[in-house]
Parts: structure tokens; sequence; C-alpha cells
């Protein structure tokens, strides 16, 4: 099982005791806010079960993230297959964090982590990142992890409802352009 360190960071497998602050997270507006529905426990943990699960059968996939001094869950980053269904495929970067990690730097650091990941250990070609066009935090950490956007590939996702959440933009990176 691959852990990443990072100056600040640990990205690790899920626990049990990251349940709970992860389904707060879950279930906080702000968190939720370019993302849908807030998920009940239930979700939540059901979520955190997929993650288990598509870890163990791949080797990577979202790992959780915690601050290394203190051992504090704070969220999640890592590399998932994009949903069928999208105009385009491959695999997208992602990171989600809980209110009091925000502004520290901590989703660039996590997200470097991972593409450094996807790069070296799985070789792949590219990574790509899909947000909400009004996403403009996660767009920031995009481009501070050298990814480009592409807005030939921007567009409607149809699983979500009309209004802010459905319009999506594509952002890319290819291996060897990474800072």
């Amino acid at each position: 099982m691959t852990e990443l360190r990072t100056d600040r960071l640990a990205l690790r497998r899920w626990r049990d005791s990251d349940l709970a602050p992860w389904a707060a997270m879950n279930a906080d507006p702000e968190v939720r806010e370019h993302l849908g529905d807030l998920l009940t426990r239930e979700q939540s943990d059901a979520s955190v079960a997929r993650f288990r699960a598509e870890f163990e059968q791949r080797g990577h996939g979202w790992w959780a993230v915690e601050v290394a001094a203190t051992g504090e869950f704070i969220g999640f980053a890592g590399l998932d297959p994009v949903d069928d269904g999208l105009p385009f495929d491959g695999v997208e970067i992602g990171w989600r964090l809980a209110r009091p990690a925000w502004g520290h730097g901590y989703a660039t650091e996590a997200a470097s982590a991972v593409l450094t990941f996807g790069f070296d250990a799985l070789r792949l070609p590219e990574i790509l990142a899909v947000t909400t066009a009004t996403n403009f935090r996660s767009q920031a950490v995009m481009r501070r992890i050298g990814m480009t956007r592409d807005p030939d590939g921007d567009f409607d996702d149809p699983t979500a409802p009309e209004g802010p959440l459905r319009p999506q933009v594509l952002y890319r990176i290819a291996r060897g352009t990474e800072g």
C-alpha cells in the first residue's frame, strides 16, 4: 500500500477514526458548495468503503490526508478514473479539505504529491482535473500544480441539476510538463 508524504502532510490508508470527520466535511454546506447535496452519515461512510475497495483493487485512489505533525485528518486527495458518461476519458486528480484546513496551501501540497505519484509511479501520460466553472479555489490549485485549462473540453455535467453545478471546466497536464 503506497503512502505519500510531503513536508507537512501524510496521504495514507483510510482509518475508522476518519469516518466522523469525513462525515462532518460531507455535511458542511461550504465544503459541498461545488459538489451537490450534503451527504448523510451512511452515504459518507459508504464513500469510504468504496475508496478502500478501489484502493485495494488498483493500489491507488483516494488517500486520506492528515497533518503529519499532529495526525489530524483534514480531507482527501488522489487519482481516479474519469466517470463513465463524460465526453473524455483518462485519470482525474482531485482533493477535498475540511474548512479549517483551507488557506494553508495543503490542497496544493497534496495535489503536487499525487501528481508526482501519477506520473512517476503509474507512468500516466496525462492527468485531468474537473470542477464547476464557479469553483475558483480548485481552479487556482490546478494552475498552481501546472495544469492548463482546456476550454474545448468544458462540458455540462449530465448528472447535475440545472444551475451553477452543471457547467464544468477541464484542466490537463501531460507527463514531462509538470514543474
